[in-house]
């Protein structure tokens, strides 16, 4: 199959006809049935059967649709990459941010940045570890600003600052308000469970195997912010990087440092065969978070 038949055989599968996939993809319908029918004598049997008005995939159909969609997902990674690059010019940028920092730490640099170079365009989105590397391969960000990032071939990484992370809890639990807890001060505590999360977590489950403490819960959550804001609620205790735990504080509750603190890397992270632009360059530097 050639790239133009895998393309209009996945939008006739996907959309159910002939019509809606020449919709979608912004061409006449008997272009796209010419195409189809150029696949089908290729692959030397049919794609697609009539039943009651509505193209209904062949059992060979059904067989090839997965392998297909892998092509057509990656081609459409292409397009991504191609667009992200054309709308690339001199004077932007565009940032990925890990959620946790989107609360104060980032709009504070930011506005910083934008007092001294009023003329940038920034383009910001909010991104997870696991995403960083397909962003930054299909040029959707130039710059990415994670917590504990993944090292990976390919990446560049530089350090930025240092964060820990924290036990929020609300005011009823520790009236005195104490700057430091340990495991042992919550283990009898029902704790809001982050523990599959990311490398935050990771660190956090170390520390608790260390102790030797068996945290309980029966909330788990995959969002900080979400961790926090059920603390206020009443629902428990959470541990949590102390940027979102800032960002998010209210009268009900508040945090505490580990007595032994568990610290973490805040970096910066491009792409290894990238070159760095004079706007990234000059914008690493009010990264002081």
């Amino acid at each position: 199959m050639r790239l133009r038949h895998i393309e209009i055989f996945h939008a006739i599968y996907t959309t159910g006809s002939i019509t809606n996939a020449a919709k979608i993809l912004h061409v006449s319908q008997p272009s796209v049935s010419k195409v189809l029918s150029h696949a089908e004598m290729q692959l030397g049997f049919k794609l697609f059967e009539r039943v009651k008005g509505r193209l209904v995939p062949t059992e060979e159909a059904e067989m090839m649709f997965g392998e297909v969609d892998k092509i057509y997902q990656q081609l459409h990674s292409i397009k991504n990459t191609a667009k992200n690059i054309k709308k690339s010019e001199f004077g932007s940028l565009r940032l990925a941010v890990t959620p946790a920092l989107g609360f104060d730490a980032i709009p504070r640099v930011l506005a910083n940045y934008n007092k001294d170079y009023p003329n940038i365009n920034i383009d910001i989105q909010t991104i997870h570890n696991d995403a960083v590397m397909q962003s930054l391969l299909e040029h959707k960000c130039d710059l990415a600003i994670l917590l504990s990032p993944p090292t990976l071939p390919g990446l560049t990484i530089t350090p930025l600052s240092q964060s820990e992370l924290v036990i929020v809890y609300p005011k009823s639990l520790f009236p005195e308000e104490p700057n430091t807890l340990s495991l042992a001060d919550i283990a009898d505590l029902d704790t809001i469970d982050i523990r599959d999360s990311g490398p935050l977590a990771e660190k956090l489950w170390v520390k608790v195997m260390q102790d030797d403490i068996n945290l309980t819960s029966s909330i788990k959550v995959q969002t900080y912010f979400i961790a926090v804001r059920l603390v206020s609620y009443g629902m428990g205790i959470c541990i949590v990087d102390k940027h979102t735990a800032m960002g998010n504080l209210n009268d009900s509750i508040a945090f505490a440092s580990f007595e032994e603190p568990i610290y973490f890397d805040i970096s910066a992270v491009h792409l290894e065969n990238q070159t760095k632009t004079k706007v990234m360059d000059e914008f690493i530097p009010y990264l002081s978070l």
